[in-house]
């Protein structure tokens, strides 16, 4: 028995070393650099990002392990084995920086410092001019991370309103579920948090026809997944009226590329996919514990449902 890395963008070796630290006995490739008489023995995946069809040629995986949260970059290989497990990370670290990061933005918003950078440039003083923007926070996605925040932001003392597909219970947020409450839900709010997985269902979801259901000046803040978001609705939406301006963290195309509309926006924030980035050291040994549990037929840590994409 024997695990392959595929991580195209990611440094393998550090993962790698990491997983030799915690066991020496293990037999581990990065790919692509895998023998031919190996690829019978390799029976998990370590995966991010991996190229279409790579883990096909593995015919004995018995667990298929994400190397962070998020596993549409998986479920969006047509050739990726069937009934092969998929697990997940699930870390507390993960949803404190993605919470914090949101937070940081509301404030910013809440506190109209893009505004105050504008007088900065132009070395103008004017306290008048401080408009503290009353807060309706909505959250799409209740999930470990979206329900991390609609906690921390409710404490706060914004109102916090989370929108789900299933129903969810949270402490001191209103919840809002399935599509006969979203219109109610968006007239609720005027921050949109995006924290939806992104499945089928959900690409696209950021569109000009949501937009136009949201409350006059809604503020969106994006930090799922780049394809989520309809791009060309955004600019228009934020011209109209219907959002007053956007933070973005994730893109369809990253790095965003230097002449796409969005850098030169007034209204427009952008961040380099850095509001919640796994870390290693947590990573490591949820990924060995699933290992060892795949060996001895026992049950596995953060499944993913393939229906559900998450």
């Amino acid at each position: 028995m024997a695990i392959v890395i595929i991580a195209p963008t990611r440094d393998t070796r550090i993962w790698a070393q990491g997983l030799l630290a915690l066991d020496p006995t293990l037999e581990i490739y990065e790919h692509p650099h895998v023998p031919e008489d190996v690829k019978d023995r390799i029976t998990c995946a370590i995966t991010w990002l991996h190229p279409e069809g790579s883990l096909s040629v593995f015919p004995n995986l018995n667990i298929i392990c994400s190397m962070g949260a998020g596993v549409d970059h998986m479920l969006a290989d047509a050739q990726l084995p069937k009934g092969v497990p998929i697990t997940r990370i699930v870390d507390p670290a993960l949803a404190w920086s993605m919470s914090n990061f949101v937070i940081a933005a509301l404030f910013n918003h809440h506190r109209n410092w893009e505004h105050f950078r504008k007088q900065q440039a132009g070395k103008r003083w004017a306290q008048a001019d401080l408009c503290e923007v009353p807060l309706r926070v909505g959250v799409l996605g209740l999930g470990v991370l979206g329900k991390d925040l609609a906690q921390k932001v409710s404490a706060l003392g914004f109102y916090t309103a989370g929108f789900s597909q299933t129903p969810k219970e949270v402490a001191g947020i209103e919840s809002f579920v399935g599509a006969s409450q979203l219109d109610a839900f968006l007239q609720a709010v005027n921050v949109l948090v995006c924290l939806l997985p992104l499945t089928p269902a959900t690409e696209n979801y950021l569109n000009a026809q949501l937009f136009e259901r949201c409350s006059p000046g809604t503020y969106l803040i994006n930090v799922a997944r780049g394809k989520h978001l309809v791009e060309e609705d955004l600019i228009p939406a934020i011209h109209s009226g219907q959002l007053s301006g956007a933070v973005l963290d994730v893109f369809r195309e990253e790095p965003l590329p230097v002449h796409h509309p969005f850098w030169e926006h007034p209204n427009i924030v952008i961040t380099p996919h850095h509001a919640s980035l796994t870390n290693p050291d947590a990573a490591i040994p949820q990924l060995l514990e699933n290992y060892r549990r795949s060996i001895q037929g026992e049950q596995l840590l953060n499944t993913v449902d393939r229906k559900k994409g998450y």
